[in-house]
Parts: structure tokens; sequence; C-alpha cells
């Protein structure tokens, strides 16, 4: 089978050199992918029992958004993600159990 994208028809985007849509949007799912990316890093080195739990909650507020933003985005046809076919899909299964039974157990 060969790869083909799965995408929504694109919503069309005026290309100027002013913003548009795709520009704005792009913008705010960066800016929530850095703000993850940032909390969990805080999340990792917060001591503070009280302040951790209160970041935890931003964080999955700031990951739910951002999951938001690429559903919007896939629907508007701004993001497109490839079909692979079942086997392809098996054998990177395998490799990942693979590299599990190298880590220790509990």
């Amino acid at each position: 089978m060969a790869d083909q994208k799965i995408k929504n028809p694109e919503l069309p985007i005026n290309k100027t050199s002013a913003m548009n849509d795709l520009d704005f949007i792009t913008d705010i799912l960066s800016t929530e992918k850095y703000m993850t990316a940032s909390y969990c890093t805080a999340l990792n080195e917060f001591s503070h029992d009280e302040l951790y739990q209160e970041i935890s909650v931003i964080f999955n507020e700031s990951q739910d958004c951002q999951r938001e933003i690429y559903n919007l985005m896939f629907k508007k046809g701004f993001y497109g993600i490839e079909a692979q076919d079942s086997n392809k899909l098996q054998q990177s299964y395998e490799q990942f159990q693979g590299y599990m039974n190298q880590f220790p157990t509990h």
C-alpha cells in the first residue's frame, strides 16, 4: 500500500504579507506547545506539593487546549497525517515491545 495522506480540504487563505488565519492559529499552537513543554519542565523540578498540584492543573488545561487547536487545524485542512499499512504498524509495535523488554521491572 502506498503512503496516503489523510487530510481535509484546506480552508482557502489569502497569501499576503499581512498575518492571516493560518498564521494566527499556527502562532497560537506554537505558543501552546512552548507553554506545555515549559510547564512539564517546571513540574519535574517542583519540590512544593501544593504548587505542583496547581501547575499540574494548568499544564493539563494547556495540553487540552493544544489538542483542540490541532484538531481545529486538522479539520480546516492545515494538518494531514500519513496512512500506514498494517504490516508497517505491526513492525513498529514489535520494535518498541522489544525496547520495553529491556527495561527493568519493579
